[in-house]
């Protein structure tokens, strides 16, 4: 049959379209939007909502839902409303994995903010990046990590773990000379605890008075561990770093009560226990004992009061249980800045394409509840964050006895450790 060179041009063109379709449907890591589409965007949000995590990592996901709101009522973001997607990971592991791929793959998220531990991070950092995708990752964790497909938002351990020791062994902070380094059996934990072991050797502090110990998600019997905390602690000023997670959080702290353990006597500094944490304990036989974060809800400043004003009406609007006590903390706050942060980057580059908005991103600030203005920075994709010890008062908020005056860059290759001189970030 021959041809006429209108049915040719109609031929060409279906054919072009089929391809078009196809290379969309190819598509991966989320589709990418413009400032003339019209369409919602999707936004992952990448929690454990119930398992040993779920104590920590809900407040993560009220915060993130919470921003979407605010973003939406003042216009959305490129003219658009941004509809979140929430999967419970469950704190399984390589379910995160599942439902990152499942973010990416079929809801076709133009972003993800999400994951808590570091094991979580590790397991959907593969799936990022095959498939292009972008991930802010709102807590403190063990560096020795740069990903593109990644903005971390929380504590690298120059920003956290090295400033909370060093005011440990200062005079205002006891002058301790033994240490004891407890956490969760994972991979943060142990990284951080070999950067700190590193650091303290480096200081003079003896092999002999560095005690370390680790325990499995979810355990719940301090009892014999802090006994020999207590015996160690016989041999010298003492401080215990606790980089212990989740919900084994509220046993450890209540051992240290039922033992009768003073900060006056062994001070414990916790890396990822905040307000969130200490509203499942009674904090009175806590005082005293310190936490290291780049926020407070006890800092005072009028940005971090309208935060902390317009989460608690979420929470309440929101039925959340227990919205009358509902508090909040650094990863939240990291969560909000990271979220904002975005939505900025995406109307700069005028469009959700992953790369467009990793460009963007270089070097936006955000004025933050801490009280400082945050930077990302333009070659590591960490924050320029603020450190700050904290201590544990009997209503549950943190006393702020040290900060920095200024935010500190993150340094993600620690030099504590081995061939990471020659690592750029």
């Amino acid at each position: 049959m021959m041809l006429t060179r209108s049915r040719v041009l109609n031929v060409l063109t279906a054919s072009l379209a089929a391809l078009a379709v196809s290379a969309c449907d190819k598509k991966e890591g989320g589709e990418s939007t413009t400032a003339s589409d019209t369409t919602a965007i999707k936004v992952g949000i990448l929690h454990s909502l119930s398992g040993t995590m779920a104590i920590s990592e809900t407040s993560l996901k009220n915060t993130a839902l919470m921003a979407i709101e605010e973003i939406n009522a003042a216009g959305g973001v490129l003219g658009r409303k941004l509809v979140p997607v929430v999967v419970d990971p469950a704190s399984n592991w390589p379910l995160f994995a599942e439902k990152a791929r499942g973010l990416l793959t079929q809801d076709k998220v133009a972003v993800t903010f999400g994951c808590w531990t570091s094991v979580s991070r590790k397991s959907v950092l593969p799936v990022y990046e095959e498939l292009n995708g972008l991930l802010f990752y709102p807590v403190q964790y063990e560096g020795e990590e740069l990903s593109q497909n990644v903005f971390y938002t929380g504590a690298a351990p120059n920003q956290q773990a090295i400033p909370a020791v060093e005011y440990l062994m200062s005079k205002a902070g006891g002058e301790a000379k033994r240490f004891v380094l407890l956490g969760t059996d994972y991979v943060y934990p142990r990284t951080t605890n070999k950067i700190l072991r590193a650091f303290l050797l480096s200081k003079g502090v003896k092999e002999s008075d560095i005690m370390e110990e680790y325990t499995p998600f979810g355990h719940s019997d301090y009892q014999t561990i802090v006994a020999k905390v207590k015996k160690f602690a016989q041999g010298g000023k003492t401080a215990v770093v606790s980089t212990i997670n989740g919900d084994s959080n509220i046993p450890f702290y209540k051992e240290l009560g039922n033992q009768g353990i003073k900060a006056t006597q062994i001070p414990v500094v916790a890396f990822s226990v905040g307000e969130e944490e200490l509203r499942g304990v009674d904090a009175k036989p806590l005082v005293g004992h310190l936490a290291a974060w780049n926020y407070f809800q006890s800092v005072k400043n009028t940005t971090n009061d309208v935060f902390i004003a317009k989460y608690k009406q979420w929470a309440v609007a929101n039925k959340i249980p227990n919205a009358e006590s509902v508090v909040t903390n650094d990863p939240m706050e990291a969560t909000y800045v990271g979220i904002n942060m975005w939505a900025k980057a995406v109307e700069k580059a005028g469009t959700t394409d992953v790369d467009s908005v990793r460009k963007a991103m270089s070097g936006m600030t955000f004025d933050a509840p801490s009280g400082f203005v945050l930077t990302m920075d333009s070659t590591n994709h960490h924050l320029h964050k603020p450190v700050m010890i904290g201590e544990i008062m009997a209503d549950g908020q943190f006393n702020v006895v040290w900060k920095t005056k200024e935010p500190i860059r993150a340094q993600p290759w620690s030099p504590y450790i081995p061939g990471n001189e020659g690592k750029k970030d």
